[in-house]
């Protein structure tokens, strides 16, 4: 088997060409079979070195690798050349002069249904001969046979009057070449699939396919978001770089975005990347369309964040926000925290110091929270240890001499502590901080008008 990603590099890559990259990495590496890379990079003015390093960075960090590639499609232009003068050769194509006002007039004369039959020109762009009679029927594994009679089918342009070639006529050649036996990408690409179908009958009939069969092929579903649109900036992060960049982890995508058309048979939702690859199959892939959800995604990045041992987990943190000896923090944030975005906002304040939140201050440390400071000051200076247990009873001693509900003590000592309402767990921020600077910092609160 080898199968083949084939991006255009105009932007970053897209969460649904990161899907399409992944179900192509499942598929070969369940069949042990190959992924070659292709950038297909005909847009000239959209394609730029800049670009296809993101889409590279993206596969990288996805940690999807390829066993070919990547293959600038550019660099093809030769061979593309050589098949293009054979099927000229060989009469499968012509040239034709047919202007867009030439094609109205046809289909005004013959039937907005009739395809579009050029005539035999000494120059002009490069037509594929399709004729009236048969049809190309397409053999999908996701949607079934889908048959496009060749009466309806325009002779479609594979190549401009300067000989360059066009998408449909270069994509279909680069499969050939590469010995692709399955193209796995979006449905949005159905329509292009007869016509590289007919390029590949014709390179076969002039003797450039060598007897080759066409590629199998499966279209993958469309991607909505929550609300059943078409996905979108407007449903949260859009390509591989932002989900990066909000914290996710590189497995959890993995698995999340398998799940969006996929299915393992028995409604398990969180599979390793061993897993994934032991039961991929193209036959569960659903026709209907995917529901993108980065509220699930979150909750499923948590439940990988929470199997990460301490020490990993601080790894990755201090890789994501460029600080150093987090163990400590990471070690206590780790259940109230799903991305590696979530952390700092938490956390931060122990490490650098008190926010300033002018709300906090005044819902907290009136009157009564002050007066509880300074209780929870006495209790913790006079405990003879300083762990989780001995700061729990401490606290709990104060909370039972205030006749106070915990958070009448907790949000007061969260707040002269870190300065906001939310932090990691109270005993464990404590602790984290020790005894004299947990003093200290109380002490500072209580001398604030």
């Amino acid at each position: 088997m080898r199968v083949r990603f084939a991006p255009s590099p105009t932007g970053a890559l897209h969460i649904g060409g990161a899907r399409t990259a992944l179900f192509n990495w499942l598929l070969a590496r369940h069949a042990g079979g190959e992924l070659v890379l292709r950038i297909e990079d005909t847009d000239r003015e959209r394609s730029t070195p800049e670009n296809v390093e993101q889409i590279l960075d993206a596969l990288r960090w996805l940690e999807i690798d390829w066993d070919e590639g990547p293959i600038m499609q550019t660099d093809r232009g030769g061979r593309h050349q050589q098949a293009l003068a054979a099927m000229l050769d060989g009469g499968q194509a012509y040239r034709s002069n047919a202007t867009a006002e030439d094609v109205k007039a046809y289909k005004l004369a013959h039937g907005a249904e009739r395809g579009f039959r050029g005539e035999d020109e000494a120059d002009g762009a490069v037509r594929l001969r399709v004729g009236d009679d048969g049809a190309t029927v397409v053999h999908d594994v996701i949607r079934g046979d889908t048959r496009f009679e060749h009466v309806h089918l325009d002779d479609p342009v594979i190549a401009r009057a300067d000989g360059s070639v066009l998408y449909n006529f270069a994509v279909a050649i680069d499969d050939l070449d590469a010995g692709i036996t399955h193209v796995v990408r979006g449905e949005d690409h159905l329509s292009n699939t007869p016509k590289q179908l007919l390029v590949l009958e014709a390179a076969d009939a002039v003797g450039f396919a060598g007897g080759a069969a066409p590629p199998v092929y499966a279209h993958l579903p469309l991607l909505h978001g929550p609300d059943g649109k078409k996905l979108s900036k407007r449903h949260g992060a859009a390509s591989v770089q932002e989900l990066r960049d909000a914290g996710y982890l590189p497995a959890a995508v993995r698995n999340y975005l398998a799940l969006l058309g996929w299915g393992a048979g028995d409604d398990e939702t969180v599979l390793s990347t061993d897993e994934l690859i032991e039961r991929f199959t193209l036959e569960r892939v659903s026709r209907n369309p995917a529901r993108f959800d980065e509220v699930k995604l979150r909750w499923l990045n948590g439940v990988y964040m929470r199997e990460l041992s301490v020490e990993e987990l601080s790894r990755r943190l201090e890789a994501f926000t460029g600080r150093e000896r987090l163990d400590g923090a990471a070690r206590i944030s780790r259940e109230k925290i799903q991305t590696l975005a979530d952390f700092w906002p938490l956390a931060g304040p122990l490490i650098d110091g008190p926010l300033e939140d002018p709300a906090a201050r005044e819902r907290w440390l009136g009157e009564d929270g002050r007066g509880a400071l300074a209780d929870v000051s006495a209790a913790l200076g006079a405990s003879e240890q300083f762990d989780e247990p001995a700061v729990e009873r401490a606290l709990s001693a104060v909370i039972a001499a205030r006749a106070a509900k915990p958070r009448e003590v907790y949000q007061p000592l969260r707040v002269a502590l870190t300065g906001t309402t939310i932090s990691p767990g109270i005993f464990e921020s404590v602790v984290l901080l020790g005894r004299e600077e947990t003093l200290r910092r109380i002490a500072v609160a209580l001398a604030r008008p």
